[in-house]
Order: structure tokens, then sequence, then C-alpha cells
């Protein structure tokens, strides 16, 4: 028997490549006690006030086409119960929840003393429900936290270039928050 000739060479796996496009951002005009820029693909912006007699404020960023939500959560420090320390304790424990599933979670801070704006961004390695957290706050006035959850199983692997998209736009607003 005789064939065309050529040896038979096995072609590699493919893998999936996903693209997003290049981030636009846009400042909000919502009614909270601070304003930043969020990624024009955040196609639904959510805020409501959490406690009618706070000023506790809860913002949902969602990016449906990345099957994502980034949440926040805005909370006014009462100088006369100082619960700063709450709110940091809080935020940071959040965080150390997650380290029973994690590969890593390095943590990097942040400070802005020109817009008064001071925290920490922590990425979340591996399997987990949330593969980013945040905080800034005044340290007098304000305090805002934020996460980045998934619609999906937490598969690190498969959320990752969904996840650094949206952890840059987490970024973005640490670096653009302005208390009012």
């Amino acid at each position: 028997m005789t064939s065309c000739g050529e040896d038979y060479i096995p072609k590699p796996k493919a893998l999936l490549r996903l693209e997003y496009p290049e981030a636009t951002y846009i400042k909000t005009d919502l009614d909270i006690p601070f304003s930043f820029e969020i990624n024009e693909l955040a196609k639904k912006v959510k805020a409501k006030k959490v406690i009618a007699a706070t000023n506790s404020y809860g913002i949902n960023l969602e990016y449906p086409e990345l099957k994502g939500t980034i949440f926040l959560t805005y909370k006014a420090i009462d100088k006369k119960e100082k619960n700063l320390r709450d709110f940091l304790r809080d935020a940071q424990n959040f965080t150390q929840k997650h380290t029973v599933k994690a590969d890593e979670i390095p943590v990097t801070a942040y400070q802005n003393d020109e817009r008064k704006v001071y925290g920490s961004f922590a990425e979340v390695k591996g399997n987990v429900a949330s593969p980013a957290q945040f905080y800034v706050t005044d340290s007098l006035n304000h305090f805002l936290t934020g996460s980045l959850y998934f619609y999906a199983k937490p598969n690190y692997d498969s959320i990752l270039p969904a996840a650094h998209y949206l952890q840059k736009d987490i970024r973005h607003i640490m670096e653009t928050v302005t208390w009012k």
C-alpha cells in the first residue's frame, strides 16, 4: 500500500485565548460620598444605601461579558465609636479567610498622600471564590472595601485572564478614588 508520502505529525492541543478590549475609563456620577473612575465595560452599576440610618453604601460593578462583579462597600468612619480599627480588621480577616484554598496571597500597600487615600490590594491566587480584595481609606472619615467575584465555579486557570483584567480595574478604582 502507498500513501501520499507525507509523515503524520500530530497537532498540539489548542488553548483558548481570551482577549479583552483596551480599558476606557469614565468618572462615576453616583449619589455617594466619593467618586471614582470605572471601565466602560462595566455595564451595570448599582448603588444603594445599605442601612438607612447610617452612611453606608453598597455598589456593584457588573461585567456581564466577563461573568464577574466587583462588589464595593462604603462605610463612614465614626470618630466617636473609633470604628476604623474594626473596619480594617474585618477587611484583613476577609482576605485571610481565603488562606484555606489559596496558593498564595500577595498583598500590596497603596498610598496617595495628595488625595489622602491609603489602603491595600490583595491578589488571591488559587481556586478561590474571590481572586482579589482591596480597601482604601482617608483614615478620618471614609472607608471603602471591595472584592471581585465570578459567576462560575472557581477554577484559577480558567478565570485567570478575566481576573487579571478586572484586577487592573480594581487598581484603577483605588488610584482614582476622590473623597467628597
